[in-house]
C-alpha cells in the first residue's frame, strides 16, 4: 500500500478554494484525554456529534479518526484550534498543530484549523440549559464541542461561497 500524499493544513479561506463542492467533513475537538468527533452532511449544512474517543496514542487515535472519515465519506477535517482569548497560541494550540502535522502525513484530505475559543463553555451552557446531568454532560461534551466547532466552520464556508 502506498503512503498518501501529505494533506494541506489550511485556514478556512484557503480551504474554501480547495475543497470539492460536495462531501462531508469531520470535526475534531482534541483534548488531552479525549477526542470529540462530529460530522456533517455532504452538502455541509448541519454538523452532528458522532462520538468521543478516549485518547491512547497518536497511531490508534488517528486510525479511528480515519476509519470514521472513510465510513462517512469525509473529504476533509476541521480541527478546533484552542487559541487564547488574546489571540495568542499556547501549549494546547501547539499540541493541536503537532497533531495536525502528524495527521497530515496519513491522509491527502485537507485539514482546516478553526478557532475554537469558548466552544466547550458554550456547549456546557447549552447542556446545562437542557438539564443534562453532570455525568451525561461529561460523556458527551467533547463530541458536542466538535459539532459546535464544525458548525462554525460550515457557516463560514457557506458565507465564503456566497461572497
Amino acid at each position: 500500500m502506498s503512503t498518501p500524499a501529505s494533506a494541506p493544513i489550511l485556514r478556512i479561506e484557503e480551504a474554501h478554494a480547495q475543497l470539492p463542492p460536495r462531501g462531508g467533513l469531520l470535526g475534531l475537538d482534541l483534548g488531552t484525554k479525549t477526542i470529540g468527533i462530529a460530522s456533517c452532511d455532504p452538502d455541509r449544512r448541519l454538523a452532528a456529534a458522532v462520538e468521543t474517543i478516549a485518547r491512547k496514542q497518536f497511531t490508534p487515535d488517528a486510525a479511528r479518526v480515519l476509519k470514521l472519515a472513510g465510513d462517512r465519506g469525509a473529504v476533509g477535517f476541521v480541527l478546533g484550534l484552542p487559541v487564547n482569548m488574546d489571540g495568542s497560541e499556547g501549549p494546547r494550540a501547539q499540541s493541536t498543530r503537532a497533531f495536525a502535522r502528524n495527521f497530515a502525513k496519513l491522509t491527502e484530505f485537507p485539514i482546516i484549523l478553526w478557532d475554537e475559543r469558548l466552544s466547550t463553555a458554550a456547549v456546557e451552557r447549552d447542556l446545562i440549559g437542557a438539564d443534562v446531568s453532570r455525568a451525561k454532560r461529561a460523556a458527551v461534551v467533547d463530541q458536542h464541542a466538535a459539532a459546535f466547532i464544525l458548525q462554525g466552520a460550515l457557516d463560514r464556508l457557506r458565507f465564503l461561497a456566497s461572497a
